[in-house]
């Protein structure tokens, strides 16, 4: 096994603060375990398995997070990556933390550049071909966190993805047709359909490219990524294709992940732990917790996922997007006024102007201060260690762009930004000048991974795909479990319901359980228009009921979970 040179060990230092918050330590005699078993909850079986050994081979919580997540570059590839970025909240030995691994504009970036010459987005620029690709954040965070918290070496962990990737596996039929409805949009401008589009069903699919690439960083760690052969064939990659890229060896060579302050708040008794900005994620969450405890009289006699529920639901949601276009991007280019978003008395006021029967005017929700696909997996291990990642390309298949002899897929999280303030991303979400494309900035997110805890031991890990639905995705599982008691698979299974303000008045359903014909007309009684969409999320939740991990996979595609004893 190759030793990892200290030069090369720089990409785990990182930058900025670690979680403050001191939870209560799992005060367990020795040599007894803080819960009776590990437990992974993730997207696909193959990483389900992965995960559960590395666990059961005296892995902690952040190695099977780390294998679950190289291993979901190979077998999920619509989603999961090494050519994207993602979040990870963690707590270890009872302490929160925060690591930002996401993209990064290139240094040539700027906030025209997606524009013509009348100042209009160019239609598809921010999603398809090398333009629409940031500087990946994956390999360097995943290193990052094993770094600082892993127990198995770095060679073990990545040992089963680069199997994976060179033995292969069968791509079940949900894989075939996202490949397919994704090739029919990328497919034309990009290389996309030369990697992907031998895979069939019932054959195995092998990435030989991919193997090298992954067997390469196993050996010499995030260098053999971000320097070196690889680094080449992906700047190679900018000068293909219909419109060139702008990520160079000096964007590669830049980038580091970041150690942020956690996010973290007391509601009804558990400690919640969730992400920071660039992530607008953790802030919504917790704005919504208050607002819905704030207007506990609205809520005491409603029916859960009835009219009234969901309106109430919408009017929280409104008021939290509205504050997400105005005020959230990369604190480190721009001042994000995280404690005022949170402070009680202004979640007091913005909870005072729900209505209780019909829809707030759209145009009278403003933000209240004064002058995004992806995939997620969540993981426990015996000792009380947990870990929420949520990662990402941004769309199915990033950019649809593959790097040409490392055969992995960039990232479109270029669309993350906004390419024109007040213009809609792909999920319809505006922004503003905060979250405007600077050089070496990181786009704004939705992404919401988090951890609830209780004296000391994880509660409930969770978080989910799906752009801006991930907001209100974990928002309603979340109630669902601990506030309405639901066991965890009614929980999950239960039909979910979005709205953000813009487009106006509109709840967004899911076919996996349309609204009842009684139900939409409800609805549209009281002025919303009800809008048809894929699946609301994809949550992967593990839930600790009597010190024992409880996992139930999302219906909604295919997940999968398993609890390894201890």
């Amino acid at each position: 096994m190759s030793k990892i040179s200290r030069r090369q060990t720089l990409w785990g230092l990182g930058l900025g603060a670690t979680g403050a918050l001191i939870l209560p330590e799992a005060g367990t005699a020795k040599g007894r375990r803080a819960l009776k078993a590990g437990a992974v909850a993730t997207a696909d079986t193959p990483s389900a398995e992965i995960g559960a050994q590395i666990l059961a081979a005296g892995g902690n919580a952040v190695d099977a997070a780390v294998a679950i997540g190289f291993a979901l570059a190979v077998s999920y590839p619509e989603a999961g990556n090494i050519g994207g970025g993602g979040f990870m909240t963690l707590v270890m030995q009872g302490k929160p933390y925060f690591l930002d691994y996401r993209e990064t504009a290139p240094g040539k970036a700027s906030p025209t550049m997606y524009l013509d010459a009348q100042g209009e987005v160019r239609p598809g620029s921010t999603l398809v071909g090398n333009l629409a690709a940031g500087t990946p954040g994956t390999v360097a965070g995943l290193f990052a966190a094993h770094r600082r918290f892993g127990k198995l070496s770095w060679a073990r962990v990545l040992a089963p993805a680069v199997r994976l990737a060179r033995d292969g596996f069968v791509p079940p039929a949900q894989m075939i047709r996202i490949y397919q409805e994704a090739f029919a949009e990328l497919g034309r401008d990009t290389n996309f359909g030369a990697y992907f589009g031998a895979m069939a069903e019932g054959k195995t699919f092998t990435q030989p490219e991919l193997a090298d690439t992954l067997e390469a960083i196993a050996q010499r760690g995030p260098a053999a990524f971000y320097q070196g052969r690889v680094a080449t064939q992906i700047v190679a990659q900018m000068y293909r294709g219909k419109e060139k890229g702008l990520i160079s060896l000096a964007d590669l060579e830049a980038y580091r992940p970041v150690w942020r302050t956690a996010l973290t708040s007391k509601w009804r008794g558990y400690d919640v732990i969730s992400a920071p900005p660039p992530s607008s994620g953790g802030i919504a969450l917790l704005q919504l917790l208050g607002m819905k405890e704030a207007r506990a009289d609205l809520f005491a006699n409603v029916a859960h996922n009835s009219a009234d529920y969901i309106h109430l639901l919408a009017e929280l949601e409104k008021r939290v997007f509205a504050d997400r276009a105005a005020y959230l991007g990369d604190p480190d280019f721009v001042q994000v006024p995280v404690a005022r978003l949170l402070a009680e008395d202004y979640i007091q006021a913005r909870a005072k102007g729900v209505q209780p029967q019909f829809p707030s005017p759209t145009e009278q929700i403003r933000p209240g201060l004064e002058k995004p696909q992806t995939t997620h997996y969540s993981v426990v291990d015996a000792d009380g260690n947990a870990v929420s990642n949520t990662y990402t390309l941004n769309g199915w298949y990033g950019s649809g762009v593959v790097v040409e002899g490392a055969g992995f897929l960039l990232n479109n999280e270029m669309d993350d930004f906004s390419a024109k303030p007040g213009v809609a991303n792909q999920y319809g979400v505006v922004g503003g000048d905060a979250n405007a494309i600077q050089p070496f900035k990181r786009p704004l997110s939705s992404m919401t991974p988090t951890i609830l805890m209780q004296n000391g031991l994880p509660v409930m890990v969770l978080g989910s795909p799906g752009g801006s639905r991930i907001i209100t995705t974990v928002f309603q599982v979340l109630l669902n479990a601990l506030d309405y008691k639901m066991p965890l698979k009614a929980a999950v299974d239960a039909p979910r319901y979005h709205h953000q303000l813009l487009p106006e008045n509109t709840i967004f359903t899911e076919p996996y359980a349309p609204a009842s014909p009684e139900l939409r007309q409800e609805l549209e009684r009281r002025g919303y228009r009800i809008e048809a969409q894929n699946f609301n999320g994809d949550i992967a939740a593990i839930q600790v009921q009597g010190r024992l991990p409880i996992v139930s996979p999302d219906p909604r595609a295919r997940g999968a979970g398993r609890v390894t004893p201890s």
